[in-house]
């Protein structure tokens, strides 16, 4: 049976440095905090802004950066509680200057953190913004109905704002306009052939045109195929 290594209680020498280390690595660490500190921002910045959601990218990096160190010092005797400092120290520096960058450089701040995008205007999906934001229709979709909306032409803009959250402005009651209905049961009776004349909304970006009974079409903004009829509700809060 193997004994665990004997460790000597309050031994400063363990506890601030390392015998397995000079003290000339705690240079080292701070290198590694910088990097690590940008792939954390750069993996949160790919994943998008809907990752994110209510956090900005620097405070869940800061969190992400500071837990595995702080838990790493509090559990484990062989990590020197300089070296979690020196990390402290770091990560600390690195959240002020990035901040003081973003409100410096509009654009950087822009291009890191996001900013508000468009993605329905006058009822209709912004296909190509939606893409470019790492967001599907369902998840739109999905917001959009926490919100009480019933179909698209409901909605004159929706926005997707930089901590993920979609702000929306409705049309008043009288100027509400057919658009594609959004319910999951509705969505699912998408079709190529008309079964009926009338407006139908295309499944894709939720253009509405006027078909005819039994015709095949293709949507003159997205070029998509899907249709479903067109719905006129009001919007009851």
């Amino acid at each position: 049976m193997l004994l665990a290594a004997a460790i000597q209680p309050f031994d400063w020498n363990r506890i601030l440095f390392s015998d397995d280390a000079p003290p000339l690595f705690l240079l080292e660490v701070a290198l590694r905090c910088v990097l690590t500190y940008l792939m954390v921002i750069g993996a949160l910045r790919v994943t998008g802004r809907r990752g994110v959601r209510q956090l900005s990218i620097f405070e869940l990096s800061i969190i992400l950066a500071l837990g595995s160190a702080a838990g790493d010092a509090m559990l484990y005797d062989d990590t020197p509680l300089l070296h979690a400092a020196v990390v402290f120290a770091m990560v600390t520096g690195l959240y002020l200057l990035f901040n003081k960058a973003t409100e410096k450089f509009p654009r950087f701040s822009d291009w890191l953190e996001g900013k508000p995008e468009l993605l329905v205007e006058e009822g209709r999906v912004c296909v190509d913004r939606l893409h470019s934001q790492n967001l599907t229709q369902k998840e739109l979709f999905g917001e959009l109905r926490q919100l009480q909306v019933e179909h698209l032409g409901q909605v004159r803009r929706a926005y997707v704002e930089a901590t993920g959250d979609i702000s929306i402005f409705f049309y008043d009651d009288d100027q509400v306009r057919p658009g594609l209905p959004i319910w999951p049961e509705r969505l699912q009776q998408a079709r190529r052939r008309v079964e009926e004349a009338g407006q139908h909304a295309c499944c894709n970006c939720g253009q509405v045109q006027e078909l005819a009974k039994g015709g095949l079409a293709q949507c003159s903004v997205c070029q998509d195929d899907q249709w479903i009829t067109a719905c006129d509700a009001k919007r009851v809060s």
